[in-house]
């Protein structure tokens, strides 16, 4: 009866196995199975507004009173021609909060690229592999729950993604003559927008728009790393990725308004720890491993409620399913 009891048991445990990896597939797709193995899932924990395990850019943002923050002092440097780089700090009246991961490029120089891998194979080490001649891999746009594009894509000449969608937001636009542009949406059509494109995608908030002001309405206490794309008022193309967590996409699209990097348009992209870069050029590399995003509630029992974002395996990386690159011109 014992040996019985066990064969039941293994049985019962072998078709709850079976089960789950068929509602994973209907649901999630080879992304689902990718994930579980990459980090073993993902949850969420619930925490106060000064929890320790918060990094201390969160437990700023999340204070009654946000502190206000400028852009301390930085420097350009030019690590190949038409390719500058920089680290720009975040700067409260009590010191740093964060940091941004600069890059500025002439889109006459290096081409763009946006890719997809929505088996969810490809982190930032697995991109780096598969395209050797890419000097900057940061995370795209957003994904659904198979990793397959969430907004209009393009891929090397290949449309992805919805063929229906109300873009109100903005794209960015890499065309087959070698330009790359931002493009405002709020009332402009996508695929107008895409016509002539070897590579695009729409993405969203639009931070700023070509009138200077910022465009993010909805004042929010979501925390995450963030990547923005942007362009400056000579026509080159800014990426940076947050290295910390303290942006909120409302004060994000304020601090680039006000910072000195002569913007014409910043678009949002993807956010949280998808969030990373990678940059490799001749005598500068960079490779950067986002962490961080959280959910805020006001008005909780116990006061704020922060929710933040965790997984089993805590040393993983996530997978990429969008990405944007740079490569040099050929």
């Amino acid at each position: 009866m014992k040996r019985k009891s066990i064969y039941l048991v293994l049985a019962l445990l072998v078709l709850a196995l079976l089960v789950a990896s068929i509602w994973v597939r209907q649901r999630n797709g080879d992304y689902g199975f990718n994930v579980l193995q990459r980090r073993g899932g993902t949850y969420w924990i619930k925490m106060g507004a000064d929890d320790a395990r918060l990094p201390p850019s969160m437990r700023e943002a999340l204070k009654d009173i946000v502190p206000a923050v400028s852009a301390g002092q930085f420097h350009w440097r030019e690590a190949e021609p038409g390719f500058e780089v920089a680290d720009m700090p975040v700067m409260s009246a009590d010191g740093e909060v964060d940091r941004i991961l600069l890059n500025r490029i002439d889109p006459q120089r290096f081409r763009f690229a946006v890719r997809s891998a929505p088996a969810g194979d490809k982190g930032l080490d697995e991109w780096e592999r598969a395209l050797p001649s890419a000097v900057l891999i940061v995370n795209g746009s957003y994904f659904g729950l198979k990793g397959q594009p969430d907004t209009p894509f393009i891929s090397e000449g290949e449309q992805l993604g919805p063929r229906q969608y109300n873009a109100r937001a903005g794209a960015f636009v890499a065309r087959e003559d070698g330009s790359a542009a931002l493009h405002n949406l709020v009332q402009a059509d996508w695929q107008d927008a895409f016509t002539g494109a070897r590579n695009a995608m729409v993405s969203y908030p639009l931070l700023l728009g070509e009138d200077g002001e910022t465009h993010v309405n909805v004042k929010s206490r979501w925390l995450a790393n963030r990547t923005f794309v942007a362009q400056d008022r000579s026509g080159r193309i800014l990426v940076g990725t947050t290295k910390e967590a303290f942006f909120s996409l409302d004060r994000l699209a304020s601090f680039l308004k006000d910072a000195p990097l002569d913007l014409k348009m910043a678009l949002n992209l993807d956010g949280g720890p998808v969030a990373c870069q990678s940059v490799r050029l001749n005598g500068f590399q960079r490779r950067f491993y986002a962490r961080w995003e959280a959910q805020v509630r006001e008005g909780a029992p116990k006061g704020t409620e922060v929710s933040l974002l965790r997984w089993p395996f805590a040393q993983a990386t996530w997978a990429m399913p969008v990405a944007l690159t740079v490569e040099r011109a050929r």
